[in-house]
């Protein structure tokens, strides 16, 4: 699986059901401010290249990570 991370506030509604119908799995991680939210989409190793196309067509920037990144460790990254 590969885990890509993109900030909440970043993708417009259509974007967004795009992606999630492309995962496998759409998950939102919350965090109070000053740091912002992000989603997370799970998606199959044979279909990553497709997920990854459509957010470089669509300007959209992301995090790729090969495993989940633990909500501690998405924290660190924002500080």
């Amino acid at each position: 699986m590969w885990y890509f991370l993109i900030k909440q506030a970043t993708l417009e509604t259509n974007q967004y059901q795009a992606l999630q119908k492309k995962a496998s799995l759409t998950e939102v991680e919350l965090f109070n401010e000053p740091y912002e939210n992000w989603y997370v989409f799970t998606v199959e190793k044979d279909r990553h290249r497709e997920f990854m196309d459509y957010l470089d067509l669509e300007g959209i920037s992301y995090d790729l990570n090969a495993d989940r990144p633990t909500r501690e460790e998405m924290l660190a990254g924002m500080r």
